[in-house]
């Protein structure tokens, strides 16, 4: 099966290297893969681009969406009711595996049971573009980036005095969302504002097995967002820049699958804070930064409607603050060589309680015993020789407040022919530090250690000597040992070692000035091998993340005004366990297959400073399954408007 699928990668890409293409990724900048401004050609790294003309043309997409059309990566839950969990998997890596930043600073929810930041806190209106570093990458990183890091890098101020941007649709499901924004800047002074909102009626978020036709309801949900910049720079070697970042969300949900909940409901809040400081000191570029993160979250039920359970009221609350604090510097020692050096200061708190009526198990859990801090420090060296070879290494050592040290590495070689071929290869290491809730909780395990991988990829990248084709094929494997889990006891342990490989392809073709075409091929496997009992048992660990997944997207413009694009996206066969509600005992269930097609057209006037768009998902009406239980997005249609004036 395996070299079938690798034949098949072959023969795909050899496709994307007879089409043409002007993405000119041979000279595209990127900012994650070295922390600082380097050529797509001058790494190693495998890096996906979500550029900004990508992002105005997403229509009414959200944030999972958008990721989820990207190679490697995988979204449980984009195409599922507004308020249901978006889960990230890159490379078949758990939920938790994925660090997201936010304009190059790594965000937590310290108060989450994976500690992974929430996406659906974060809204497509704000933002210039997104990078995807796939990968080990804890020596830049630090914890949390064991499969990968999300970059999510926000708009930059306009350099007119005052430009007004705004965007507002209205979709199925009584959906609106609308935005504003205002920047400008001088000669010193820029500054920025964002805010939007977005409501949806949303749809039954569970396939209702035991509930009544007349008492079954639709999810609702409501979101707010805000964020303002101020930029200061005094001079050409100093800039300095305060933020505010807020976000919060209301929903219904469904607690349970196959089970209609009438009136649970949550309510999810994000507020961050900030200074980034930019110094140029001769040839040294050097960066201060911090970052205050307080997350609020909380579950409520009081079963007047329905009751589902034992319990007639419950409410589970988790909240957490964290601070983070980073100094670095960049040092081009000569034209062959820049060294990038760190340290930063990670301090996390949370409290978790319970309440139930009646009372059968209640908790209270206060932050002012459950805490931790981490304090790292990092090197890195690339070295270009000008003639194609280029070279990367670099190393970690971490201190944690509670179970001591750990180091991590990289090893990343590349080489350029011609301008044209570059082979790379990555070596390296990754750790994910225990949460609090992990290491505190009423389950929690005050001796669980860091879960560490190995990671090994390699790879053929292509570029045409006239910047027109960019194609990738890449081979990876992570080994991740001391996984946590749980004990018989439902207590958290390190016990597994996960094991997750596969290939990536990915292409971007432009047969002329108007027409072009995106195509992305993943194939992830995966087993875990359990310790127990002096025995190993190994099993397929791949829940509810397909195999195989496909995506095609063509765009065309059709003339000056008038632009369309088709997405189709196929998602192979997913393990999931349906649970039986007495015995708790599970059985594995394989959903089927699906394939998604989606179209976008947009038209533009006054010099494309208003444009009107038409954004229909799934237009097919394809019936699918992305958890086993609960409902999925059908034909949803939304039509809108977006205007720039400068």
């Amino acid at each position: 099966m395996k070299k079938k699928i690798f034949i098949a990668a072959a023969t795909l890409f050899s496709f994307a290297l007879q089409a043409q293409d002007s993405t000119k990724a041979l000279e595209e900048v990127i900012l994650t893969a070295n922390k600082f401004p380097n050529k797509s050609s001058l790494t190693a790294k495998v890096v996906t681009v979500i550029s900004k003309e990508q992002i105005e043309r997403s229509g009414s997409k959200d944030l999972a969406q958008l990721l989820n059309e990207q190679g490697g990566l995988f979204i449980n839950g984009a195409n599922s009711n507004s308020g249901k969990e978006k889960n990230i998997y890159i490379r078949g890596g758990k939920t938790d595996f994925t660090l997201i930043m936010i304009d190059g600073v790594p965000v937590y929810d310290p108060a989450g049971i994976g500690g992974n930041f929430d996406i659906r806190l974060l809204t497509t209106d704000n933002i210039e573009r997104i990078e995807i570093l796939k990968g080990s990458q804890s020596t830049l990183y630090g914890s949390d980036a064991l499969a990968g890091v999300i970059n999510v890098i926000t708009k930059k101020a306009s350099n007119k005095k005052l430009a007004i941007t705004g965007s507002a649709f209205a979709a199925s499901n009584n959906t609106i969302r609308t935005n504003a924004g205002f920047s400008g800047s001088n000669k010193k002074i820029d500054y920025q504002i964002n805010a939007s909102y977005f409501e949806t009626e949303g749809i039954n978020e569970i396939e209702d097995t035991i509930t009544t036709k007349h008492l079954s309801d639709n999810d609702g949900y409501i979101q707010q967002n805000i964020s303002a910049s101020f930029g200061y720079k005094p001079n050409k070697n100093i800039r300095i820049q305060p933020y505010l970042r807020f976000s919060k969300f209301d929903q219904s949900f469904d607690y349970d699958a196959f089970v209609d909940e009438l009136d649970a409901t949550s309510t999810n809040s994000n507020l961050q804070f900030g200074i980034k400081n930019e110094f140029k000191i001769g040839k040294v570029a050097l960066n201060l930064l911090y970052n205050f993160n307080k997350n609020d979250r909380s579950y409520v039920d009081d079963s007047v409607l329905s009751q589902n359970g034992y319990a007639k009221y419950y409410k589970d609350s988790y909240n957490g603050i964290e601070h983070f604090a980073e100094g670095s510097l960049v040092y081009p020692i000569n034209k062959y060589l820049t060294l990038t050096s760190g340290i930063d200061f990670r301090s996390s708190k949370s409290d978790y309680s319970y309440q139930e009526v009646p009372s059968y198990y209640d908790y209270d859990l206060s932050r002012d015993s459950i805490k931790q801090n981490q304090f790292g420090i990092y090197t890195s060296l690339l070295v270009n020789n000008n003639s194609g070879l280029t070279i990367e290494l670099g190393g970690r050592f971490n201190k944690h407040s509670l179970y001591g040290s750990s180091t991590v590495f990289n090893i990343n070689p590349s080489f350029l022919i011609n301008n044209q071929y570059k082979l790379f290869a990555n070596f390296s290491s990754g750790y994910k530090t225990p949460t609090l809730y992990q290491l505190y909780s009423n389950i929690g395990n005050r001796s669980l250690k860091p879960q560490n991988a190995i990671n090994i990829e390699g790879g053929l990248q292509y570029y045409s000597l006239d910047n027109m084709i960019n194609g990738r094929i890449t081979l990876y494997q992570r080994n991740t040992t001391d996984v946590i889990t749980y004990d018989d006891n439902f207590r958290y342990i390190n016990q597994d070692n996960q094991i997750n490989s596969g290939v990536e392809i990915e292409s971007n073709i432009i047969f002329d000035k108007s027409n072009s075409l995106k195509v992305f091929y993943s194939y992830t496997d995966g087993k875990v091998t359990t310790r127990e009992n002096g025995k190993d048992t190994t099993y397929f660990n791949l829940i509810r993340q397909p195999k195989s997944v496909f995506g095609i997207t063509l765009n065309s413009k059709l003339n000056k005004q008038l632009f369309c694009s088709v997405n189709i996206n196929h998602t192979g066969i997913r393990r999931d366990y349906s649970i039986d509600p007495l015995t708790y005992e599970k059985t594995a269930v394989d959903l089927k297959s699906y394939t998604l097609c989606n179209i976008y057209a947009e038209y533009s006037l006054s010099k494309n400073k208003i444009k009107f768009f038409a954004d229909c998902h799934n237009i097919f009406n394809t019936n699918f399954t992305e958890v086993l239980g609960y409902n999925t997005m059908g034909l949803n249609i939304s039509v809108g408007a977006k205007f720039n004036i400068l």
